[in-house]
């Protein structure tokens, strides 16, 4: 497979202002942000940089949309590996592959973007099968972060934190959490996003306890819904006259 087949090439321009997130999380991507911006003033006080951050929790909820907005602050190309399209049957294939990609975005000191982490860094000796094969790639990865250089950032983002191997937890120095949003949360989100509709089209009944993604789907699905009866409504109209302007 072609190194760029597993690469999931996304343009979308997204600040960190279209991310709707808890306000402590908020500023620790500003903090984050801003330290790869003065990374070298940083490093002249021998301080460290954080660059390898974990982001868990509920799916949904905009870790994906954090990490492109984090790329487009920087001004930095995103790579973005979704490691359940990763995995081989072979697994001494999958370690050169994500070698590869790791050596690819350290050089061009990328954003790199791993998702479902808990795909390939399940715990040590948790799988029956393969169980030796499955731990080298666990040690593959830890080396692999472990050698990342400064000046790139590595994002990875799980639903499973539980199921990650320790070792693999412990090389991140911010694991930021991921809650389903509140109903006032929610409000807000539904608020934004219909507020470039049209007055008639925003009043939807609401759904609660659901994740961004799922509110915004099914809020889009309404407002496509009642387009499409503003439209045939039209439509039957324009009939109605040219059927009475026929009579």
């Amino acid at each position: 497979m072609n190194l760029y087949d597993l690469i999931i090439q996304d343009k979308e321009e997204v600040t960190l202002n279209d991310v709707f997130l808890e306000q402590t999380n908020k500023e620790q991507f500003k903090q984050l942000i801003k330290e790869h911006t003065y990374i070298k003033e940083i490093q002249e006080y021998g301080l460290p940089v954080n660059n390898k951050i974990l982001l868990q929790g509920s799916s949904g909820c905009g870790k994906t949309m954090t990490a492109k907005a984090i790329a487009n602050a920087l001004g930095k190309n995103i790579m973005i590996l979704n490691l359940s399209n990763i995995v081989s049957s072979r697994i001494g294939e999958t370690s050169q592959n994500i070698k590869m990609i790791f050596d690819k975005a350290g050089r061009e000191r990328s954003v790199l973007f791993l998702d479902e982490l808990d795909q390939i860094g399940k715990a040590r000796g948790s799988d029956d099968k393969d169980v030796g094969e499955m731990r080298r790639l666990v040690n593959t990865l830890i080396q692999l972060i472990d050698y990342y250089p400064e000046n790139a950032l590595l994002l990875c983002a799980t639903n499973h934190p539980e199921i990650i191997d320790t070792a693999i937890l412990r090389r991140f120095q911010l694991k930021i959490n991921y809650e389903m949003p509140s109903k006032e949360f929610l409000d807000s989100f539904y608020d934004n996003l219909l507020s470039k509709f049209p007055e008639d089209m925003r009043n939807i009944g609401r759904k609660y306890e659901i994740s961004f993604a799922e509110a915004k789907d099914y809020a889009f699905t309404v407002v496509k819904g009642r387009l499409i009866e503003k439209l045939e409504g039209k439509e039957n109209n324009l009939d109605q006259i040219l059927l009475t302007s026929k009579i």
